[in-house]
């Protein structure tokens, strides 16, 4: 309950209820550009709608001497650039007009980090343990679809997926699989339930698969020819059970007479680039007779469709804290699944996953809100919902040698973005300052 009190944000009414510089009344509902008065350890100082903000140091916060702020925010001045190109952005760091950069892309910090800063140590790379959440990304059916209902063409979408090539072909060996709903924290299930977690599950036996109590959850491994053609051979097996056959190669339900035909649905400005890998995939569902077509669409459509669960598949990311609570209802419960806007994308209706997330919610303890939470993982794996994408536990962070830090750094939170370092003149003298960035001109016609 503190947890999720601390994340209310409180406003100030008399300023929202007051008049802008131009008289009119505020409208807390519209957009606006004026900045707003708030209450935190910097304010907006400067900037330019769509290209970069500058931030100030609030020399008489009201919270500076808080234990807990000891040692944050110690800078004067942050400013952020912001940039339509992601090449720009890293040709401008690359050229000192920026000091510190986080990069996303598993490519570039394979193969664009090469250049003298680098190489003379001026520029710093290094990779921060990232401890204090947990991600699911995957492939998202949505069962409110007929053909998606059967777990078991669910399960054989997840042998035709080729994570090791993937990882291989377009992230260069950086990533792993994702396993968990809550993968990289303590609350991802492993083995077999055990102690609390099997008493929590005991009483939901006959409501959830077999292999919940029998068999650890693991994922198809795929990198090679022979587990490629093992793998596929396993999903058509499954196919089969669920009453599908080959028809001059479409894949057909012997009851409908329907060709098992799926729309996986992405947004063009994903940064990841979320088509590639859909292309990627793509083939492999064919080999098994499916009928696969791509659809990108801009962020207004995606968003449209997304609320009204408009779609067959999507890639879908679910992140976790490292203390769930009632958010769980959002992301997997009956009530959601029928609730346009929510979360749960997949359409759940399981009685054993609402009985969990409500043992998640009313947890007395710790050691009981990790054995709940690891059982309701382990449900929500073991009916496949998702075909499990990738995941790393660290931020990849990029930075010129400006800076001193303390030693540990916090053992969660932010540590690669510069919250709790500072600037060190001495370091910055010796490999100079910052260049200030040049705009071209922008002569109207």
């Amino acid at each position: 309950m503190p947890t999720i009190l601390g994340q209310l944000r409180v406003l100030p009414k008399h300023w929202w209820e007051g008049t802008d510089a131009a008289g009119k009344k505020r409208d807390i509902g519209a957009t606006t550009l004026e900045p707003p008065l708030g209450n935190g350890a910097y304010r907006i100082k400067e900037f330019v709608a769509g290209r970069t903000v500058t931030y100030e140091r609030v020399k008489d916060y009201w919270a500076k001497d808080l234990n807990v702020n000891i040692g944050r925010d110690n800078f004067d001045e942050i400013r952020y650039e912001y940039f339509r190109d992601p090449t720009v952005a890293l040709e401008t760091f690359k050229a000192g007009h920026a000091d510190w950069r986080i990069e996303n892309s598993a490519k570039n910090w394979a193969t664009a980090y090469d250049f003298n800063a680098v190489k003379d140590k001026r520029v710093v790379l290094e990779e921060f343990a990232q401890r204090d959440r947990g991600m699911m990304r995957a492939f998202a059916f949505n069962m409110r679809r007929d053909k998606f209902k059967d777990m078991g063409v669910r399960r054989a979408f997840d042998f035709a997926f080729d994570f090791e090539k993937m990882n291989k072909q377009f992230f260069f060996g950086q990533y792993r699989r994702v396993n968990s709903y809550f993968e990289g924290t303590e609350l991802a299930c492993s083995g077999l339930p055990q102690g609390e977690e099997l008493n929590i599950l005991e009483p939901l036996r006959d409501k959830v698969p077999p292999e919940v109590f029998t068999t650890p959850y693991t994922n198809p491994v795929g990198g090679t020819s022979e587990n490629v053609r093992a793998n596929l051979r396993e999903g058509m097996r499954l196919l089969r059970e669920a009453g599908y056959e080959v028809r001059d190669q479409e894949l057909v339900n012997v009851w409908t007479g329907e060709v098992l035909s799926v729309e996986i649905l992405s947004v063009t400005s994903d940064p990841l680039g979320a088509e590639r890998l859909i292309l990627f995939y793509k083939p492999y569902l064919v080999r098994l007779g499916i009928d696969v077509s791509v659809r990108s669409v801009d962020d207004v459509q995606y968003e449209n469709r997304l609320r009204n669960f408009d779609f067959d598949i999507i890639i879908a990311t679910w992140p976790q804290s490292l203390s769930p609570g009632n958010e769980q209802r959002d992301l997997w419960s009956s009530q959601a699944a029928d609730t346009p806007g929510s979360r749960n994308y997949v359409g759940i209706k399981n009685p054993a996953v609402d009985a969990l997330i409500e043992r998640v919610i009313f947890a007395k303890s710790r050691s009981e809100l990790v054995a709940a939470t690891r059982a309701l993982d382990r449900v929500l794996l073991w009916n496949h919902y998702v075909v499990p994408q990738f995941t790393d536990d660290k931020v990849r962070a990029a930075r010129w040698d400006r800076f001193g830090r303390p030693t540990p750094l916090p053992e969660y939170g932010a540590s690669a973005f510069p919250t709790v370092w500072w600037w060190d003149a001495k370091r910055a003298g010796e490999i100079g300052v910052l260049r200030k960035a040049k705009r071209p001109k922008v002569r109207s016609r």
